[in-house]
């Protein structure tokens, strides 16, 4: 055994460690979600107090079924976003997993997760079909530059962007699981995918920590950069749902409202909080990269 497994916190003894954890305690959302939970009538699809219009004048304006509205179309945006930057995920450990020994634990745990993201894709595709929301396409300054992109992020910003869309759904899905306002269904689809994710987190904090210990000063500025910039085109798409005409709003109006609104300034800082503390601490946010966190709406 290398000294690297022999350290307890080493990246090959978390993946171990992981790989023992999804044997005990992985899901399958077909028999462990009831999908015939029927929608209940008056209940909450995602917490009022996170929707992006929550507070601002359009929302004064909107009477309870409307409000309810907007939150089931928040939803299928979360569940949508989550169907598409899933998929990228695996797209990356794909990548990544041709230049890694395939006998290392390090390469078996990432497969599995790839299998747990295969699960959670078609998780999110059942209940973006359940609330019934027409489905939107990923904005295309997100969709087109990923595939040129991604060639150039290598482990540290393939496991960063990981973190920036697993830590920022998290945080929303672990409060929205434990709200008996939400529809049973949706927090369902919540827990279970928040139970699983902590382990995704644990192995891409792990991954990172040694990829940082091992790069040269500029490997580490160019990925300083891509990282911050993964977060500024991500982040707000995924927070600030673009569904407004499909409610009957003004989407111009309604998209000003949302961007300018304080209230959900301050959840999208809530939602970065533990991921902008992480990525500070291994040296991966440094000031001049502070304009791209800022404009990702994690940064205040």
């Amino acid at each position: 055994m290398t000294d690297q497994a022999l350290r307890p916190h080493s990246p090959h003894t978390t993946a171990q460690r992981l790989l023992d954890a999804s044997a005990a305690r992985s899901h399958d959302p077909a028999t462990d979600i009831d999908w015939d939970t029927p929608l209940l009538d008056g209940a909450w699809f995602w917490p009022p107090e996170r929707l992006a219009l929550y507070g601002t004048p359009l929302w004064e304006r909107m009477d309870h079924r409307q409000r309810l509205e907007l939150s089931r179309h928040e939803a299928a945006h979360m569940a949508q976003m989550g169907h598409w930057f899933e998929l990228a995920i695996i797209r990356m450990f794909t990548r990544h997993l041709m230049n890694r020994d395939i006998l290392d634990a390090r390469a078996f745990y990432a497969l599995t997760e790839m299998g747990d993201e295969t699960r959670h894709i078609t998780m999110f595709g059942r209940l973006l079909a359940t609330l019934g929301c027409p489905a939107h396409r990923v904005p295309a300054h997100v969709r087109l530059p990923f595939p040129p992109a991604a060639a150039a992020f290598q482990d540290i910003t393939t496991f960063t962007s990981a973190l920036i869309i697993e830590e920022v759904l998290d945080r929303l899905q672990r409060e929205a699981a434990q709200d008996d306002r939400v529809q049973p269904l949706v927090r369902s689809v919540c827990r279970l995918h928040v139970a699983e994710e902590a382990r995704h987190v644990s192995f891409a904090r792990a991954e990172l920590r040694e990829a940082v210990t091992h790069a040269s000063r500029s490997r580490l500025a160019r990925h300083r950069l891509l990282t911050a910039l993964v977060a500024s085109h991500t982040v707000p798409p995924l927070l600030r749902p673009d569904r407004y005409g499909d409610l009957g709003l003004t989407p111009g109006e309604a998209r000003r409202q949302a961007r300018h609104n304080l209230h959900h300034r301050a959840t999208m800082l809530w939602c970065g909080e533990k991921l902008i503390a992480f990525l500070t601490e291994v040296d991966l946010i440094r000031r001049p990269q502070h304009h791209l966190w800022r404009r990702s709406g994690l940064l205040a």
